[in-house]
């Protein structure tokens, strides 16, 4: 029997397929979003912050003071305060012209007229208005996957909402003969890591229609900004994605340069952009790197991630005409590479970073410094 398709004699460069999808992608519109949902999404703006906080306040338990009414003061020279301490709690506005507060047991109450048995200076056990955040202050540029602690200090500042955006990918899982899902699920949860309101679906089989109708109310859906299918795109006698796809939309390539990953295909539901990704984990997580995740970021508008720069310690053979993904782990200051275009999941479980050897190198020489992406925070 006949495979439902075959890959063209001529693989697609890596680069020129991505370049393809991103020059007709633009960041999806910003939305107001409650504080408590943020996690995980990609700022957009965030206006100048208030002082924070806005007044004076105290940052512990004790007796708010004058400074200037405590000098000289001490357990052997004890000065009679000339107006009522007050008691503050850690947290509470300073009380109007008290610039300090001190412990409870330096003030002596147990004669008519308090006491005072120490000095402080001005500031002392206090928090100024505006000493967390200066006012006008912006702390989070657009374009940052925001973080518990990003969303501390906007919390703290009183902003009960962040704008921000949050495409919408719905990942279509072309049941494999197996029944298992793992790399559908490792799609959903990658992409909800990256800022994405994600949703999986499934088609009811493998064949052209089944694909096709799963595709359709997917991306019929409310917001569908983008949609990512896992299985069926090989070239086995049940796999048919690339067949479904130039149905109802338009394939942009199949058959990419990639390794692992020869059989992901790209292409458009219309608006929406498709990626078509293996079901294999190692192919699907190939093509999510290389494909899925830099479109997903050009909707999101996050900023790229930084590199690690380290030397390796020892060489990377790579095959002229193909992007091949490494994967690396970190010893001794330096990239010891695991696997290359083949990832065995024990590879991917001990590997710190990766990367991805450009299709007109032959690889890298023994100490030369590369860049890779960590895989782990």
């Amino acid at each position: 029997m006949v495979p439902t398709q075959c890959l063209p004699a001529s693989l697609t460069p890596l680069g020129v397929a991505l370049a393809a999808m991103l020059q007709r992608l633009a960041p999806v519109a910003a939305v107001a979003v409650p504080l408590a949902e943020t996690l995980d999404c990609v700022a957009a703006d965030l206006l100048p912050l208030s002082a924070f906080p806005p007044s004076d306040i105290a940052v512990a338990d004790g007796w708010a003071c004058r400074s200037r009414d405590l000098v000289g003061a001490s357990s052997y020279s004890p000065l009679p305060m000339t107006i009522t301490p007050v008691w503050v709690e850690a947290g509470d506005a300073m009380p109007e012209a008290c610039d300090c507060v001190i412990n409870s047991d330096s003030i002596d109450q147990t004669s008519p007229i308090a006491q005072v048995l120490a000095e402080a200076i001005p500031g002392q056990g206090v928090r100024r208005a505006g000493g967390d955040m200066v006012a006008g202050t912006t702390t989070i540029a657009a374009g940052r996957l925001l973080q518990p602690l990003d969303i501390l200090v906007v919390r703290a500042a009183g902003l009960q909402e962040l704008r921000v955006r949050r495409p919408r990918l719905i990942v279509v899982n072309v049941p494999a003969p197996s029944g298992k899902a793992c790399s559908a699920q490792l799609i959903v949860d990658s992409a909800r890591a990256a800022g994405a309101d994600v949703l999986l679906r499934e088609a009811t089989g493998r064949d052209a229609a089944s694909i096709a109708k799963a595709i359709e109310a997917a991306t019929e859906a409310p917001g569908c900004d983008m949609l990512m299918s896992v299985g069926g795109s090989g070239v086995g006698r049940t796999d048919a994605m690339r067949t479904a796809l130039a149905q109802m939309g338009e394939v942009v390539a199949y058959g990419i340069a990639l390794q692992p990953g020869q059989t992901t295909a790209v292409g458009w539901k219309g608006a929406i952009p498709v990626v078509a990704v293996p079901g294999a984990p190692d192919q699907a997580l190939a093509a999510w790197w290389t494909l899925g995740l830099p479109l997903l970021g050009r909707l999101t508008g996050l900023s790229p991630r930084p590199p690690v720069n380290l030397p390796l310690a020892r060489k990377i053979a790579s095959t002229v005409g193909l992007t091949e993904i490494v994967l690396l782990k970190k010893s001794e200051g330096r990239w010891m590479p695991l696997a290359v275009g083949e990832l065995s999941l024990h590879a991917i479980a001990h590997a710190d970073a990766w990367l991805a050897v450009p299709d007109d190198s032959e690889g890298f020489a023994a100490n030369t410094p590369i860049n890779a992406y960590m895989l782990r925070e």
